[in-house]
């Protein structure tokens, strides 16, 4: 750690940006990580992490890919100042390592990868609504399109009062609150369903082949349980010591913050073994009410969660197209706001409606970015910055992973495009699944 960070001194920017940096503390920065890791995509986790893997194999790569996850970020995190200045975004470190061509590459496979996470958060939203509906009257008459178009809109709603991801401050709480209440209630219910149903099978499904594949997604979407994509972005608001006060956030989210993904996790593949949904609260049984109030509540945390990956972009457009005058609720900023992320979000509001079944396009597009910047480009970064301070074993580990997590990327990109060839016969645009 340099010198200037431990003293608490604040380094030059590398560009200057319109949203708030540099004000938040530690465990601000810890539960908004921790937003994203139990965010309601944990309710997934168990029919795609567990039934490809297995209890041995899915337990073991939950706890590896949490302590590879945890590595990762670290190192991303003591690169955050290189050259005297402070890289407030993934693409200024990239750039500034590697030079103008791969600050474009990097900002567009962040900016694909995010935008697919956004997308994958409406999709969720109406997922969530939908279901709420079902429990209480079961006609077929709202849609999935229906609720994903008042997802979108709900969430439109939300970026406008919120200027930039650090002023979330009270909303982080209800995020947790939201979090732990259908989290909680998967468990509880699971737990019931569990001790009262015959025998389950916990085999691995599908023949020897389509394991290797499944195998190989389940690897992927462990990768993007733990990992943001915008770790620059997020340690930007972090009060100096920037490094140390990134590392308690870190600690934080591995640690604390990841005990509720294990629990309904293993709790929901234990209770209903290889039939285990995609969407855990599809499983369970219990009173309707409950059960609405935990879909409510994945759908409330949602709406904060996809503000966080929506971030990079918002700072993006507000630094370079907004006026820069007055503060964050002039009229002025805030009719920017309304035009410019509202844009943005009814895009990703149509792409969602359209397809609906996009799991197996954030399949691919995690494999062609969220490991190469996660891990590929963190490693090779680190080796950069710091190769004259390392070591020969330190240098070969660091290469270990670069060469090994890109074959695991190209791995991933073969077996999503595989899926996507299989299951394309069962495609129409606008599903109501």
């Amino acid at each position: 750690m340099d010198a200037a960070d431990e003293k608490g001194e604040r380094p030059d920017l590398s560009e200057d940006t319109a949203h708030q940096i540099s004000v938040d503390p530690w465990y601000q920065v810890g539960f908004v990580l921790i937003t994203g890791v139990n965010s309601a995509y944990v309710l997934g986790y168990s029919g795609s992490i567990m039934v490809p893997l297995g209890w041995i194999a899915g337990t073991c790569g939950l706890l590896l890919a949490a302590a590879i996850s945890m590595y990762a970020n670290a190192l991303l995190a003591r690169l955050h100042e290189v050259g005297g200045k402070r890289h407030i975004r993934y693409r200024d470190l990239a750039g500034h390592i590697y030079g103008r061509k791969m600050y474009a590459l990097t900002w567009a496979l962040q900016y694909v990868n995010l935008f697919m996470i956004n997308t994958g958060f409406i999709i969720l939203a109406g997922q969530a609504l939908k279901a709420t509906y079902a429990l209480f009257r079961d006609d077929g008459a709202v849609k999935l399109p229906y609720c994903i178009a008042i997802s979108g809109f709900i969430c439109a709603l939300f970026a406008f009062g919120i200027p930039y991801l650090s002023a979330l401050r009270v909303w982080l709480g209800f995020s947790t609150l939201f979090s732990l209440i259908y989290i909680v209630i998967a468990f509880v219910l699971s737990l019931r369903d569990g001790i009262t149903a015959p025998a389950r099978d916990y085999s691995i499904p599908g023949s020897r082949g389509t394991r290797i594949f499944t195998t190989i997604g389940a690897v992927a979407d462990l990768v993007f349980a733990y990992n943001t994509g915008m770790l620059p972005e997020i340690q930007a608001t972090i009060r100096p010591p920037v490094v140390k006060n990134m590392e308690k956030a870190l600690w934080f989210q591995f640690t604390a913050g990841s005990l509720p993904l294990y629990a309904v996790t293993f709790m929901g593949y234990w209770a209903y073994g290889n039939s285990t949904s995609s969407y855990l609260l599809n499983n369970v049984r219990g009173p309707v009410w409950i059960k609405a109030t935990a879909n409510l509540s994945a759908f409330l945390q949602t709406v904060i969660a996809l503000h966080i990956f929506a971030s990079p972009m918002y700072e993006f457009l507000d630094t370079k197209y907004g006026s820069g005058r007055g503060g964050p609720f002039a009229f002025h900023n805030v009719m920017f706001r309304v035009l410019v992320r509202g844009g943005y979000l009814t895009v990703n509001t149509l792409v969602a409606a359209v397809l609906p079944f996009l799991g197996d396009f954030m399949s691919l597009t995690g494999a062609l970015s969220t490991f190469p910047l996660t891990f590929v480009l963190a490693n090779h970064m680190y080796l950069m910055v710091k190769r004259h301070k390392l070591s020969a074993i330190q240098k070969s580990w660091h290469w270990l992973n670069v060469i090994g997590f890109s074959g695991l990327a190209v791995a991933a990109a073969v077996a999503a495009i595989r899926l996507i060839m299989l299951d394309s016969s069962t495609y129409h645009f606008f599903a109501d699944l």
